[in-house]
């Protein structure tokens, strides 16, 4: 597939009104998206306020701000106006994604709003429909996947999605590169996992990370000092504005999972140091209730908290490297 200079891509998750419709898109060979009963959103004569008022007299009228009805406006905007004919998106489904080429406009069946899928899109479904699985995917492809609301562009990854369906597709085999880099993802993780390290180390080798990443600062809070965030790293914008990010820190083995409560604590600590950015970062993995704790966390405040299961982190640390000194 050969990538023009018009082609976008984009994240969208198939779950309006939080209901699975993963396989009907793929049956019905199109994309959806909720928010049916905002009636009117093709009208290319809207602008972004008309479009937004839409929104916010339909579903959020009662809601003190007007934070909710642009989230929703962003989302819907980016279905309707942005996705072009021959832009991917990319469905993550569980363990895996789908990724499909648009091939035609948005369209509006009133039939479907009642299951709140009225608004889509006719899509050509690559890899013959079949699912790939995440952890070929980059750790960057990884994160976006995990967005809290329900669509992002990630136009910035094109080269991702195609790598990854090039590795997928008719039974590749991996390159010697993409081998190697499985294998060294494999054995970091088994060392981040494998006791050795106690939880100062971890915390110390997600500051190094994060250093690596292009943080300014990254300060690892004293026990005494904890508010719920572990570490609280610093970065600069286009050299002017400034991001700041609080980390919970989990050194644990792969079971139990990290929960809602780890979560919880990682929101006192974002309040706590004002920050833009939370992030949870474990050795293990990450359970259900700290997904949908950081989902309601994101409805509510508009904060976005990612979560680094063991596996993301370990290709964070091989893809990018541990930078000393």
């Amino acid at each position: 597939m050969n990538q023009t200079k018009e082609q976008s891509a984009f994240v969208l998750r198939i779950a309006p009104s939080g209901i699975d419709k993963v396989p009907e898109a793929l049956h019905e060979d199109q994309i959806i998206i909720g928010w049916a009963y905002a009636k009117g959103l093709l009208d290319p004569k809207l602008d972004w306020i008309q479009f937004r008022e839409i929104l916010d007299k339909t579903y959020y009228s009662e809601e003190p701000t007007r934070r909710k009805a642009g989230a929703a406006a962003g989302n819907m905007w980016r279905f309707i106006r942005e996705m072009k004919p021959d832009d991917l998106v990319v469905v993550p489904y569980g363990s895996e994604f789908y990724v499909a080429k648009i091939t035609g406009p948005a369209t509006y069946n009133s039939a479907k709003a009642d299951d709140d899928s009225s608004y889509r899109r006719v899509v050509e479904w690559l890899n013959k429909k079949k699912p790939i699985p995440r952890q070929i995917a980059r750790s960057a492809l990884i994160s976006r996947m995990k967005t809290q609301g329900t669509s992002a562009t990630a136009t910035d990854l094109l080269g991702e999605i195609q790598e990854c369906l090039a590795v997928a597709g008719k039974g590749q085999a991996p390159k010697f590169e993409s081998d190697l880099q499985s294998r060294l993802i494999r054995e970091v993780l088994s060392e981040l996992q494998g006791g050795r390290m106690e939880s100062f180390g971890f915390e110390r080798l997600i500051q190094t990370v994060l250093l690596g990443l292009g943080a300014e600062e990254v300060q690892i809070i004293p026990r005494s000092q904890d508010k719920g965030a572990d570490l609280v790293a610093t970065f600069r914008v286009a050299g002017t504005f400034q991001q700041i990010i609080a980390v919970q820190a989990k050194h644990w083995r792969p079971e139990p999972p990290v929960g809602r409560d780890v979560v919880q604590q990682l929101i006192g600590g974002m309040e706590a140091v004002s920050a833009t950015l939370g992030m949870v970062v474990t050795s293990g993995s990450i359970g259900e209730d700290a997904v949908q704790a950081a989902e309601q966390y994101f409805e509510e405040k508009g904060l976005r908290i990612e979560l680094v299961d063991g596996e993301q982190f370990a290709k964070l640390i091989v893809e990018h490297g541990i930078r000393t000194g």
